[in-house]
């Protein structure tokens, strides 16, 4: 009895994971993506792997039996065997085609997030705005990766002039307050530099989705 699944890497035969519970479909690229929202190398590496059991087995709690590493790549029923590259599906095997998606991805995500120790949590991070960065002005409040692996808000004091920092043209790129000893526009560690950012949202607004998502005491299986 349970709701197994098998993952593994693009062109790893050699392990993979073993979910007991959780396997299906809505669930595994809930933990997928809570993974790459955490900023983990990808599944592929034995770093990623770790990190994806990690994150798994808090969610299962005192349940943590339930995931292990296997030589078995081949499906064990149920959902078959799922075949990842990055943090991403790009395969299936072995199971009848009818995939589960009982859940809501922002509900997972959040129950995700729930049940990890408190400091590796990411919070509001989770439900706030992504939006293209070059919407960004200053003042605005976003969400930037600290070296452990949290996300953080802080405020856009500038916007880059057409200069170079540490070999980037960083002419249009918003700048927050996050490192440096006086000029914050010389350190390339405070542009935002991808394509979209996470814009924070007034606690309120932040609040009332919360409240929508009715994810409080559930069981996800």
């Amino acid at each position: 009895m349970g709701n197994r699944a098998i993952i593994k890497a693009k062109g790893n035969n050699r392990k993979a994971v073993y979910l007991h519970w959780n396997g299906g479909r809505d669930s595994v690229e809930a933990f997928l993506k809570y993974c790459e929202m955490r900023g983990f190398r990808g599944f592929e590496t034995d770093y990623g792997m770790a990190r994806f059991c990690q994150i798994v087995g808090n969610f299962f709690g005192a349940d943590g039996l339930s995931i292990g590493i296997t030589n078995n790549v081949k499906s064990v029923g149920d959902n078959g065997v799922y075949i990842v590259e990055g943090w991403k599906i790009v395969g299936r095997e072995g199971f009848n085609g009818i995939e589960q998606q009982n859940y809501d991805m922002t509900e997972m995500l959040l129950a995700i997030d729930e049940a990890q120790p408190k400091n590796q949590q990411l919070g509001d991070y989770i439900i706030a705005d992504e939006v293209l960065t070059e919407t960004i002005k200053t003042g605005d409040i976003v969400y930037m990766q600290d070296l452990d692996g949290t996300f953080k808000k802080y405020k856009v004091i500038g916007v880059g002039k057409d200069k170079f920092v540490n070999g980037t043209n960083v002419v249009g790129l918003p700048f927050v307050d996050k490192y440096g000893n006086g000029d914050c526009s010389n350190n390339i560690n405070n542009y935002i530099r991808t394509k979209t950012v996470k814009k924070y949202t007034n606690k309120k607004e932040l609040n009332h989705r919360k409240n929508q998502q009715n994810w409080h005491n559930k069981k996800y299986r």
